[in-house]
């Protein structure tokens, strides 16, 4: 288990939305150091938040940020991109999934990679993958996302075990929309992203090893051994 205090965290895609909120969550609880990972740190300015360029796309920006963010204890995958398509037999599927892979899934692969022999090197050492509640929930129109999302979830679920025995603790988050940027467009219900980040905070500390930080993905994730679960027939509501 960690606790955010004292903690030296690096969040990719932190230059707004829930990335953001995880920064400045860090900072109130204490943490040492808090690095913000973006494509474009030029023009960011937050107090106590240091920010750094990567692109989780490119391998050599992921190379320089590992490098210049080497006392990092927690590292935070948050980084992901989405958009919206007719449906899965829609004539873009294959381009949009590209997209969505290479940065929701890869992204995740790449920097995890970069920051493996870092993380292995600390006495209490953590990782937090952003999921979602999408890789169980039928959206048609988020085909090539909640494909990419559901490849994060197994990653991440093969990661908690390869990195146990190191003793580096994987929490993997899943939520549904989060009122943020990303979403804009979406008339659904939303979370806070300040009430997602103390919920994944407070499991990190709890030493959980996933956490469901909204109600519909709890009801969700209740559903998966049922006959018909979630994924299947969507419980009323969703």
């Amino acid at each position: 288990m960690m606790d955010v205090k004292n903690a030296t965290v690096f969040i990719t895609g932190a230059s707004r939305g829930l990335g953001l909120a995880f920064a400045r969550e860090a900072r109130r609880r204490g943490a040492t150091k808090v690095y913000a990972g973006m494509r474009n740190a030029a023009r960011f300015e937050q107090a106590g938040i240091v920010p750094v360029r990567i692109d989780v796309t490119d391998t050599a920006s992921i190379a320089a940020a590992a490098a210049l963010a080497a006392d990092t204890t927690l590292l935070i995958n948050n980084a992901g991109i989405a958009a919206l398509i007719d449906g899965p037999l829609s004539v873009d599927v294959a381009t949009q999934s590209a997209r969505m892979f290479d940065t929701n899934y890869y992204g995740v692969v790449r920097v995890t990679q970069a920051f493996e022999r870092i993380l292995l090197a600390k006495p209490n050492a953590a990782i937090i993958n952003v999921l979602s509640d999408i890789v169980w929930l039928p959206r048609p129109y988020l085909t090539p996302y909640a494909a990419s999302k559901a490849a994060a979830w197994s990653f991440t679920n093969q990661l908690r075990f390869q990195l146990r025995e190191p003793g580096i603790q994987v929490l993997g988050l899943h939520v549904g929309f989060i009122d943020t940027d990303l979403t804009n467009g979406i008339d659904v219900p939303k979370a806070s992203p300040e009430d997602v980040v103390r919920q994944t905070y407070d499991a990190l500390a709890a030493g959980k090893s996933e956490v469901m930080a909204d109600q519909g993905t709890a009801l969700l994730k209740s559903t998966l051994a049922a006959e018909v679960p979630g994924y299947i027939t969507p419980p009323p509501g969703l």
